[in-house]
């Protein structure tokens, strides 16, 4: 598996397999297994760059950066390589501090094959699911906001790897992007995340919150058209 030619399509597909020099790796599954202490650094550290004022819009953004690393590299060795790599949570190390490509390694093992449902079991039953749980288990964001990211995420992947397939004069792969991204949205936790317009732009139907940063503003694939008073925002993220 190329994985050199995935990371190629931007640093959110990069994944490394041997150790980084630096950094304090620890496999996914100790954070999902209960241990709060790197996902809560993780939170802390969004919420001081961010100057976040709730730690739920802190812990929105981390939750949301986490899923758009996974589902890319997921995403993109499927479509590019005809494989995608065992992200066992186990097996797969996350440094809370860092940012991509460095946050994550994997000790790889065989690649599984490749196709719409080992990538949805990769990503969004083997971490999505339980990462959502973390997160709430360091304080209370609502469960749509956090589906509402996932969605997001993934519909951000799609348009960076038909992006640069389209530059890399790879009409196959963008083709299979978006045959990828209809069938992983196809699912009762995705399907109503957000709507798809017919020339491929994505629109979400929860909010991160991300605009109550200080000059934070809106997502491009925002729900609102312009930021909101504070008191509707219950609505699209609660």
């Amino acid at each position: 598996m190329d994985l050199a030619l995935v990371a190629t399509v931007g640093g959110f597909f990069a994944l490394r397999t041997e150790p980084p020099r630096e950094g304090a790796h620890i496999p996914l599954a100790r954070v999902y297994g209960g241990d709060t202490a790197p996902l809560a650094l993780r939170i802390d550290r969004v919420a001081a760059r961010l100057r976040a004022p709730e730690r739920r819009v802190a812990a929105s953004v981390a939750q949301l950066g986490l899923a758009a690393r996974l589902w890319s590299v997921a995403l993109g060795s499927a479509v590019l390589t005809g494989a995608v790599p065992d992200l066992d949570a186990r097996s797969l190390y996350w440094d809370p501090r860092l940012t991509s490509p460095d946050d994550l390694w994997l000790d790889a093992g065989p690649a599984l094959p490749a196709g719409p449902e080992t990538v949805r079991e990769t990503v969004q039953s083997g971490h999505l699911e339980p990462l959502a749980a973390a997160v709430r288990r360091d304080g209370p964001v609502a469960a749509r906001l956090l589906w509402g990211n996932a969605g997001s995420a993934l519909a951000g992947a799609v348009r960076e790897l038909t992006g640069w397939a389209a530059k890399a004069g790879r009409p196959d792969a963008a083709a299979l992007a978006a045959t990828y991204g209809a069938a992983l949205f196809d699912h009762p936790d995705l399907r109503t995340t957000g709507t798809w317009s017919e020339d491929g732009g994505f629109r979400r139907r929860s909010c991160c919150l991300y605009y109550r940063c200080p000059g934070g503003g809106l997502c491009g694939d925002c729900v609102f058209n312009q930021p909101p008073a504070h008191s509707s925002v219950q609505d699209v993220s609660g």
